[in-house]
């Protein structure tokens, strides 16, 4: 029977932090002003210059990560290459040592990383893997991570923001955000929990609680200092 395994972490770590953010920050920022204005057009300014801002930072950190991943990744194939021209019977060694912990003898262990050192490019390969413990990253995946990322922030504060445009006063608005909000927290709670393979109540639970709080510790903010 064929094994099935989740392949997508990458996607799903870069949505889920996109998601989480757009969900929770603007949901914060439009609780704190209505609670220091009335007007739902100064809300709806804010939240929308706050979404714009949000996601191209956002977006911009996950280009910068998945490109320093790359970089990192590349400093040490080279220096591995020249590692095994320069420092041949150290690698070989090195190369030992791995088999050793999986329990094969002297002679075997020998006889690998002899015959691996034959083929230079898996030899590297294999060392990076095992003993840098590094995977090849996607050098496409800087300028994917960048658009999940930013693409997920601005779906997610949306949401949040959306209740504003149909009404006319920020209180009324608030009820509302908050309500469409605390249900699609949960909802993403959930969905997250189930592609991480996390207890769903648990997952829920805690997306949905620290949301909230963000959101009443700003409001709290506005209505002390207004």
């Amino acid at each position: 029977m064929e094994e099935k395994h989740f392949t997508a972490s990458a996607q799903v770590r870069d949505f889920v932090i996109g998601m989480s953010d757009g969900l929770t920050v603007p949901f914060a920022l439009a609780a704190g002003l209505s609670g220091a204005v009335s007007d739902t057009t100064i809300i709806i300014t804010a939240g929308l210059a706050e979404i714009a801002a949000g996601s191209i930072a956002m977006g911009l950190g996950g280009y910068l990560a998945g490109r320093t991943e790359v970089e990192h990744y590349e400093s040490e194939e080279r220096r591995e290459y020249d590692e095994i021209v320069h420092k041949h019977e150290m690698e070989i060694q090195e190369t030992k040592d791995i088999f050793a912990q999986y329990g094969l003898d002297d002679k075997l262990q020998e006889t690998i990383a002899r015959e691996m050192a034959k083929h230079p490019k898996e030899w590297v390969d294999f060392m990076m893997r095992f003993e840098l413990g590094l995977e090849r990253p996607d050098k496409n995946r800087a300028f994917q991570s960048a658009f999940i990322i930013a693409l997920s922030y601005i779906i997610g504060g949306l949401i949040p923001l959306s209740a504003y445009f149909f009404l006319p006063t920020a209180s009324e608005g608030l009820q509302y955000s908050s309500a469409i909000t605390i249900l699609c927290l949960i909802a993403f709670g959930l969905i997250k929990s189930k592609l991480t393979g996390q207890p769903l109540l648990k997952g829920a639970l805690r997306v949905t609680i620290i949301g909230a709080l963000a959101a009443a510790a700003a409001f709290g903010i506005a209505k002390l200092i207004a």
